[in-house]
């Protein structure tokens, strides 16, 4: 049996401000840096230890991980950082206010662009200083690779993807494998791993700084799952992120 062990962010300034965040690198809130104190304390009190540390380019995701690592003390494990672990990208939602959209278009529109799988947001001009494409720390990746803007399902490709060609088959070397990531991210894979489909995928939450482990068989079928630490703190963490507006 097969283990991989996940965690969201902790929650990030504008998680907190509730605005479109996407590919914008925002750091942590000092309320994210508690949570991801807390989530190294909850693995290291269950003796859980990690040989590898996957993550995205952007630092919300490396920081939760950084403090993670740093009090497990195994700041010295590999960690590989890539672009397909990112955030959903929002396009041109990213930096406005979550409530202020929602009453300007109306929360509906709001929540199938959170939510939804097929619809894209908005897209970037390839001329707007937010199109990763205009980001040095994207400038080695073609960028007709680089997202305008995202669907769920676009993200689940991508990361998918990745997980299939790079984090498989770390794992099936028996390497103990730790993913610091991002809501959407997260969702998707969870989506892919239960086989939730499209339309019941919306009601699928994963919240911030809470560690949870996937269990797999040598097929890499899903055999199990749950969170770290306090199972219904994890269910009211879930809770606050359905009532957000994305």
């Amino acid at each position: 049996m097969y283990r991989v062990v996940f965690i969201r962010h902790g929650q990030s300034i504008w998680n907190k401000k509730k605005i479109f965040t996407g590919w914008t690198d925002v750091d942590l809130s000092p309320g994210g840096i508690r949570e991801a104190k807390v989530a190294a304390s909850i693995l290291r009190n269950e003796k859980i230890c990690f040989d590898i540390a996957f993550t995205s380019y952007l630092k919300k995701a490396i920081r939760t991980l950084w403090i993670v690592l740093d009090r497990m003390d195994l700041m010295w494990i590999p960690v590989h950082k890539t672009w397909r672990l990112n955030e959903r990208h929002y396009g041109a939602l990213q930096g406005l206010s979550k409530p202020q959209t929602a009453r300007r278009i109306g929360k509906e529109k709001v929540m199938e662009w959170r939510r939804g799988y097929y619809t894209r947001p908005p897209e970037l001009e390839k001329e707007d200083d937010r199109f990763p494409g205009n980001d040095p720390r994207y400038s080695d990746i073609d960028k007709k690779l680089l997202p305008a803007a995202e669907s769920l399902k676009d993200v689940q490709i991508r990361v998918m993807k990745y997980w299939e060609n790079t984090v498989v088959p770390q794992v099936r070397k028996g390497r103990r494998v730790l993913i610091s990531s991002h809501g959407n991210t997260l969702r998707s894979m969870v989506m892919h791993f239960d086989n939730i489909s499209t339309r019941d995928v919306k009601d699928l939450n994963i919240p911030t700084g809470i560690p949870f482990t996937y269990e797999f068989d040598d097929n890499f079928n899903v055999t199990g799952h749950h969170y770290h630490g306090e199972q219904k703190k994890a269910q009211k963490a879930a809770e606050r992120v359905a009532g957000e507006l994305g």
